[in-house]
């Protein structure tokens, strides 16, 4: 890899591209120094060997250390320029590829703002074989977490390619595109465009998509939708059958489906009238269901979505009914504060209603939650204090009607 001969060069570079698909090679090639040698050769006229190295570069970037080596022997700018050469579709799939993992970290994107890479990136969203449109698709995914580029994409006419791209059939492709699309909602400008052009819908439509990694970045993508458009309720009630098919995706077995359409039911349960709808299509003995699950990720949002969900009817008393409340006391268990903050805000609400309250005591809720009133975060110690509260009033009502 140390030698000046492209004969013997481009051959070795291909192999290890080749081999990076395994990660004990990509672990070899990060603690060998190889990666310099990659991103040195980038810089050289040779198309062939830029696209192994850049190859090899998009696999190793799976993993951060090999992200910083990139940026720290200064691979990104020789990316950032191949860019230009978009006529050799297979270096543009190697180099795309390589931008979109190395965009995985936030230094590397700040490092591609000076380059100007998001616009470039923008102006090649037409015309391009599906393997260079997942990588660039991907590559803005990631861009967005940034907000400045949000706006870039906007100003560049981004987001009417992004919401074409909707329609497609690649899986792979449609899991980047939800996922940059639900990225650029975030920005309410962003947002009319999206509304305006019915990305909504087509997210919607996605959920019905067989593939569960695509129902769960539509679903995901969904969240910043309900939360940044004009009039949200009324845009989801105009999804015909939308509302029952979100719920029925609480079926699935899939981890992540389901905690991105528990995150989803959170934003749908704001709007009272679209609460009702779910509550109809029995939303609350499905999460119920969920409840005894040791997923964090997934205890968090199904917590969030049980507490939305409570403000409406008699939910708070379903909930009991379905056994969710006891499951729901030994989240406060678990190391994730998140997960401690929604459970507890579930806690609180669940306990307005006083069946709930005695099933929270049975089950040790009082020493768990005496913790948390000392909790640094605010919302955490309102809750927490709100549902001991509730429990402590039951108890003085019951000893009164006890003793008088």
């Amino acid at each position: 890899l140390k030698s000046s001969h492209k004969s013997i060069l481009t051959p070795v570079a291909g192999t290890l591209q080749e081999c990076a698909s395994e990660p004990s090679y990509r672990l070899a090639i990060r603690t060998e120094g190889m990666i310099e040698h990659l991103v040195k050769n980038l810089n050289t006229e040779h198309e062939e060997l830029q696209m192994h190295c850049a190859s090899a570069i998009f696999k190793c970037a799976e993993d951060k250390e090999t992200r910083d080596l990139v940026r720290l022997h200064g691979g990104l700018l020789p990316l950032s320029t191949l860019l230009g050469n978009s006529e050799n579709k297979q270096l543009l799939a190697a180099v795309t590829g390589a931008i979109w993992k190395c965009a995985i970290s936030g230094e590397n994107v700040s490092k591609f703002h000076d380059y100007k890479v998001v616009e470039v990136l923008v102006g090649l969203l037409t015309d391009q074989p599906e393997e260079v449109l997942v990588n660039i698709v991907g590559a803005l995914g990631e861009c967005c977490q940034e907000p400045r580029h949000r706006a870039i994409i906007r100003k560049c006419g981004g987001i009417p390619p992004l919401v074409k791209l909707l329609t497609g059939t690649n899986q792979a492709l449609l899991v980047n595109v939800t996922k940059a699309v639900g990225a650029c909602a975030t920005e309410p400008e962003n947002m009319m465009i999206i509304d305006r052009l019915d990305g909504v819908r087509l997210l919607w439509s996605l959920l019905k998509n067989p593939n569960p990694d695509v129902q769960a970045s539509a679903a995901w993508a969904i969240c910043p939708c309900i939360e940044n458009a004009k009039d949200a309720g009324e845009m989801v009630r105009s999804f015909v059958g939308g509302l029952e098919l979100i719920v029925n995706l609480l079926k699935s077995k899939n981890k992540e489906v389901l905690a991105s359409v528990c995150a989803a039911i959170t934003n749908i349960a704001k709007d009272k009238e679209n609460l009702a709808v779910i509550t109809d299509h029995g939303v609350v003995p499905l999460l119920s269901k969920l409840a005894n699950t040791n997923d964090d990720k997934l205890r968090r949002h199904l917590a969030e979505a049980i507490s939305h969900c409570c403000m409406w009817g008699s939910n708070r008393v379903t909930f009991g009914e379905s056994k969710a409340v006891a499951p729901l006391v030994r989240y406060l268990k678990s190391n994730d504060p998140l997960v401690h903050r929604a459970t507890a805000q579930a806690l609180y609400q669940l306990s307005e209603d006083p069946s709930n309250c005695i099933t929270m005591h049975e089950n040790g809720v009082v020493k768990l939650l005496l913790t948390m009133v000392g909790s640094t975060d605010e919302t955490l110690q309102e809750a927490a204090a709100g549902c001991i509260a509730n429990i402590r009033r039951l108890a003085l009502a019951t000893e009164k009607a006890k003793y008088g």
